[in-house]
C-alpha cells in the first residue's frame, strides 16, 4: 500500500513539473518573440540612417542573442515533445495489448456461452438441482456469469476509448513537434543571415577605427559626467541623512535617554519603520521587478564588456541602456518617493526614486512628470524618454543602488 502511494505521488509530481516546464517554455518563447519583433522594428528604423552603423551593430547583436534564446527554447520544447511522444507510444502499445487481451478473453466467454451452452441448457442446469438452496446457488452463478460478461464489454469499451484518446494525443504532440522543428529551421536560417550581416558590418566598421574611437571617447565623457552627477546627488542625500541622524542623537542625549547606544557604535543613519518595510519589500522582489519601460531591450549591459568592434577596448557601464520605441515613457519599478530631479548637460534630465535604503535612477528624460517629494507607485510614469533625432534612437539609462553600492539592474528585473 505504501509503495503504491509513493508511486502515485511520484507520478503526480512528474506531471506537475512537466506542466510547469511546458508553461515556462511557452513564456520564454513568447518573450523571445516579442523582443525579436521589437528589435526588428528598431533595426528597420536605424537602417534608414547610414551614419549610425555602430547602433545597427548593437541592435543586430541584440537580435542574434534573442534568436539564439528562441532556438534554445525551441530545442527544449522539441526535447519535451520527444519525451512525451516516447511515453505516449509506450502507453498506446500497452493499451492496445490490453484491448487485444480483453477481446480474446471475451471471445472465449462468448464461445462457452453460445456454443458450449444454450439458454435452454442454462435453464436445465438450474432446474436440475436436487435441493432449493442448490437451485438458488446455480441461478446466482448463471446470473453472475452474465454480469461478468457485461462487465467485460464495458471494460473493452473503456480501454478502446482510452486507446483512441492516446492515439489522438500522440497525433497532436507529433504535429506540435513538427511545428517546432519547422520554427527552429526557420529561425536557424534567419540567425545565419543575421550573422552574415554582423560580419559584414564589423568589417565595415573596422575600417573606421579612428571615427569609432572618437565617438566612444565622446560617449564615455557624457556617461562619466552623468554617473558623477548621480553619485554626487546620492552622496548628498546620504550626508543629509547622516546629519539628521546626528541631530536626533544630540536631541535624545539632551533629554537624558539612558537607553541610547554609545556614539561609536550607533549607525550614522537609522531607517524608520516605514523605510525598513519598503527596503525589505524591494529586496524580496529581486528578479520580479517590472521593467522601467513598457517595451524595450537592453542594448548596454551592466559592468565591463569588450567593445563589439575595437580590439583590446572595453566599456564599463554603471547601469543598463534600454532602447525602446519612439514616444516611450520611463516608469517606476516599485513604490517609492522622488528625492531628486535634475538636468544634466548632454544627458537631458534624471530622476532618483527612493525605496527605503534602495534607489532607482531614470536618466535621459526629455520631460519629467514628477517632482521631488512625490510618492510614486509601481509602473507610474516618471517621464518621457528622449529621442535623438540624428539617429532616431530612444534610450533610457537605468540604475539601481543599494545605499551607496551599485547593483546590476538585470538581476532585479523580471525575466
Amino acid at each position: 500500500m505504501r509503495k503504491t502511494l509513493l508511486l502515485l505521488l511520484s507520478c503526480c509530481l512528474c506531471l506537475c513539473l512537466s506542466a510547469q516546464s511546458v508553461n515556462d517554455l511557452k513564456k520564454r518563447k513568447q518573450k523571445a518573440l516579442q523582443n525579436l519583433e521589437a528589435t526588428s522594428k528598431m533595426l528597420t528604423k536605424t537602417q534608414k540612417n547610414t551614419k549610425q552603423q555602430q547602433d545597427k551593430l548593437v541592435l543586430i547583436n541584440a537580435e542574434i542573442k534573442e534568436r539564439k534564446t528562441l532556438i534554445n527554447t525551441l530545442n527544449a520544447e522539441i526535447d519535451q515533445y520527444n519525451a512525451k511522444l516516447g511515453k505516449l507510444r509506450q502507453e498506446t502499445n500497452e493499451k492496445r495489448q490490453k484491448l487485444e487481451s480483453l477481446k480474446k478473453e471475451y471471445a472465449t466467454l462468448m464461445y462457452h456461452t453460445y456454443y458450449k451452452k444454450s439458454r435452454y441448457e442454462n435453464l436445465m442446469f438450474v432446474l436440475s438441482a436436487t435441493r432449493l438452496d442448490e437451485c438458488l446457488r446455480r441461478y446466482r452463478y448463471v446470473q453472475q456469469y452474465s454480469e461478468y460478461c457485461q462487465k467485460k464489454i464495458k471494460e473493452i469499451e473503456r480501454v478502446k476509448k482510452d486507446l483512441d484518446n492516446k492515439i489522438a494525443e500522440t497525433e497532436t504532440v507529433r504535429t506540435n513537434r513538427m511545428q517546432s522543428l519547422s520554427e527552429k529551421k526557420k529561425e536557424s536560417q534567419s540567425l545565419e543571415k543575421q550573422k552574415a550581416r554582423q560580419d559584414q558590418l564589423v568589417t565595415s566598421l573596422k575600417k573606421k577605427e579612428k571615427d569609432l574611437k572618437a565617438t566612444l571617447k565622446k560617449q564615455q565623457k557624457i556617461a562619466d559626467n552623468l554617473n558623477a552627477q548621480i553619485e554626487k546627488k546620492i552622496a548628498e542625500e546620504a550626508r543629509k541623512q547622516a546629519e539628521a541622524a546626528k541631530k536626533k542623537q544630540a536631541t535624545t542625549a539632551k533629554k537624558g535617554d539612558t537607553n541610547k547606544q554609545p556614539a561609536s557604535t550607533q549607525p550614522a543613519y537609522q531607517m524608520t519603520k516605514e523605510e525598513k518595510l519598503v527596503s525589505g519589500n524591494f529586496a524580496q522582489n529581486k528578479g520580479r521587478l517590472p521593467w522601467p519601460v513598457e517595451k524595450g531591450l537592453i542594448t548596454g549591459h551592466f559592468g565591463i564588456h569588450p567593445h563589439p568592434v575595437l580590439q583590446h577596448v572595453t566599456t564599463n557601464n554603471k547601469g543598463i541602456y534600454i532602447q525602446c520605441p519612439k514616444g516611450s515613457n520611463a516608469r517606476a519599478v516599485f513604490d517609492g518617493e522622488v528625492t531628486q530631479s535634475f538636468a544634466i548637460p548632454g544627458s537631458n534630465n534624471a530622476v532618483i526614486v527612493k525605496h527605503g535604503i534602495y534607489r532607482t535612477v531614470y536618466a535621459n528624460l526629455t520631460k519629467v512628470n514628477v517632482k521631488v517629494g512625490d510618492k510614486v507607485k509601481a509602473k507610474q510614469t516618471i517621464g518621457r524618454i528622449y529621442t535623438d533625432t540624428e539617429d532616431n534612437k530612444t534610450e533610457l539609462y537605468f540604475q539601481i543602488w543599494n545605499d551607496r553600492t551599485l547593483q546590476d539592474p538585470e538581476a532585479w528585473l523580471a525575466k
